[in-house]
């Protein structure tokens, strides 16, 4: 059985509470996995060429502050 299968196979058989727990976990985690992934993106420049055409079109005029 692999890691993931056994994971699965755990999970499934969580209780009602201990579920909600877990999925309660599993949100955060995703949600710090992400933001340092945006974070790595944003410090290897990934997002230079974006931020410079929004930069570009809002003294354009083409776009407004929300």
């Amino acid at each position: 059985m692999s890691d993931v299968e056994e994971v699965e196979s755990r999970v499934r058989n969580l209780s009602q509470n201990s579920l909600a727990q877990f999925r309660e976990w599993f949100h955060e985690f995703e949600n710090e996995h992400w933001d340092r992934q945006i974070q790595a993106d944003f410090n290897a420049g990934k997002f230079k060429e974006i931020i410079a055409t929004a930069r570009e079109e809002f003294a354009q005029g083409k776009a407004r502050e929300i």
